[in-house]
């Protein structure tokens, strides 16, 4: 069995596929840069800083992991963002969205192929099959994008799929062992490894909490339904430990500094509070089937645009039911529910949850959170290489025929969505656009102030500038240089008492209408040096302090 175990991870398929990719991910990174658009989304430049404000800041530590947003990818980037080159190019967080969308790849060829050999009949469809999976994961120009930037959504996606093929082994081992064989080596070890990657998806993002769930059911039941078999019981055990540890230790965070374990959904800085102060248009709100149908409409965009591709798309989820059926193997059952698990999520996030998805041909004709679509990438992609192993075993004489029409649809398909560019790449360009001129006057107004000054500054709409300059966070006050478990204020934090006497601290204050600084800084003594105006974006002013005026003499 080792010698087996042994061979798979060396499989020459799982290596060509993974080069593949590898070739598809550093082509496009390089394609992407050098045009400029790594950091063009506000939420990559987000947690591209976050991970570097961990070690680089005034009051440095996991404590600027914040909330919100779960701390593995932060965590993660933190090794990539050490280097200034990398961190100031945003190189440093793509390089785990790249290394995250390689082992994507190579999961769903793993997951499809693992699904069809199952089977006698569709055995000898399995490798064409799964090659068919992984170039529609692969190909995808919204993924494809989407992995060159520091955004969260690839590195979820493979851990959600290889949660999946590691389950999906697991439940396949449990079925071939009847009663004998069930909590064998291979289920446990099969099991463990997904649990892993089920821990990490739920420090990801919070789809993998929802996932965590599903599949906590599914091992439940299992349990039951061979419940003679006490090292299966004893397995579901571990398995559901260790799936409820990881949001356990973040509710405990959320409580223990900030007295709050729900501060992520309900705290200043959560969607809910986003949401209630930007005002904008929420369809799907409390309406669970209006909900579902934008994240579906946003989903069926990322892969398929006009009839043909919506007909492949059909085609092959229709095709996916079938085989399913067909098969009639409960592991491919459950591989395919879970795959599905994100459009109950989102429709759920979207009716309840303050989460808001745009499409631009429905009202308010718009694109916003167009990459959520992107979590039911891994199903269409699965769909289509069941569908294509489908053709080449029951199509008959006309198979292959059939298989290169479909794989010219889909060519098509994704051809028509480059030409018309991503809209993932869209919604990135439109948000750079709102904070461009602003960035670049304040850049400029910046970059002309004396070397090695500080400042005091709420980093939340332009911390890209202070990236692009170089200058140091251990070199900028912020909101996060106080005890965030000091409510409603720290009175002996850094951040309180710069904006109490800036003078004492900092150098320069920089101020954007309305934001805490604005809100909060004393002005006394503080000197004017210019003003900052841009179309549809607060002023900006920027102040020098009695501090950097004695030091200039």
């Amino acid at each position: 069995m080792a010698q087996s175990s042994a061979k798979r991870r060396l499989d020459p398929d799982l290596l060509r596929v993974g080069a593949l990719a590898s070739a598809v991910s550093v082509v496009s990174l390089l394609y992407y840069f050098q045009a400029g658009q790594i950091l063009m989304h506000g939420d990559a430049v987000a947690h591209l800083n976050i991970a570097r404000r961990v070690f680089d800041s005034l009051t440095p530590g996991p404590l600027q992991l914040g909330t919100v947003w779960l701390p593995l990818p932060h965590v993660v980037m933190i090794p990539f963002v050490w280097p200034d080159a990398l961190w100031q190019s945003g190189i440093g967080g793509s390089i785990p969205s790249m290394i995250a969308y390689i082992l994507g790849v190579v999961g769903i060829f793993r997951l499809v192929r693992g699904m069809l050999e199952s089977d006698a009949r569709t055995r000898a469809a399995a490798r064409v099959g799964a090659w068919g999976a992984a170039l529609v994961y692969a190909a995808n120009p919204d993924l494809i994008f989407t992995q060159t930037t520091a955004l969260t959504e690839p590195l979820y996606l493979a851990f959600f799929i290889w949660a999946l093929v590691f389950f999906v082994e697991f439940v396949r081992s449990v079925d071939a062992g009847a009663k004998d064989g069930v909590g064998t080596t291979d289920s446990s070890r099969a099991l463990g490894r997904c649990a892993a990657c089920v821990a990490c998806a739920e420090l990801s993002r919070y789809d993998g909490w929802f996932l965590a769930g599903a599949i906590g059911v599914m091992v439940v039941a299992l349990a039951i339904r061979h419940w003679e078999s006490r090292s299966l019981r004893r397995l579901a055990l571990k398995f559901l430990f260790g799936i409820a540890l990881a949001p356990s230790l973040w509710l405990a965070y959320n409580a223990v500094v900030y007295q709050n374990p729900l501060e992520f959904a309900n705290g200043p800085y959560s969607a809910k509070a986003i949401e209630e102060h930007v005002g904008a248009p929420y369809p799907g709100f409390h309406n669970l089937r209006v909900a579902g149908l934008y994240f579906l409409k946003s989903a069926q965009m990322s892969v398929a645009v006009g009839n043909w591709g919506r007909i492949w798309v059909l085609a092959a989820v229709l095709a996916s039911f079938a085989l399913a059926w067909l098969m009639r193997r409960r592991f491919v059952t459950f591989g395919l529910a879970l795959l599905w698990t994100p459009l109950l999520f989102y429709a759920l996030s979207i009716a309840y949850g303050s989460v808001i998805v745009h499409v631009p041909m429905w009202w308010p004709f718009a694109s916003f959170n167009q990459r959520y679509g992107l979590e039911l990438l891994p199903m269409f992609a699965v769909s289509a290489g069941l569908l294509i192993a489908g053709l080449a075993v029951f199509a008959g004489s006309h198979r292959w025929k059939m298989v290169l029409v479909l794989a010219a649809m889909i060519l098509l398909s994704y051809t028509s969505l480059w030409k018309t560019t991503p809209l993932c790449v869209q919604e990135a360009s439109r948000n750079w656009e709102i904070r461009r001129a602003m960035d670049v006057a304040f850049e400029h107004a910046v970059a002309g102030l004396r070397p090695n000054s500080t400042f005091l500054m709420d980093l939340g709409a332009h911390v890209d500038v202070i990236e692009r300059l170089g200058i140091p966070f251990r070199r900028v006050v912020n909101v996060e240089n106080h005890r965030q478990w000091k409510r409603p204020i720290d009175p002996g934090g850094l951040w309180e008492r710069s904006l109490a006497d800036p003078a004492k601290y900092v150098d320069y204050v920089i101020i954007f209408d309305g934001d805490l600084v604005d809100q909060k800084v004393n002005r006394t003594d503080l000197i004017l040096l210019s003003e900052i105006h841009a179309s549809n974006e607060p002023r900006a002013q920027v102040y020098r302090t009695r501090r950097a005026l004695n030091q200039s003499r």
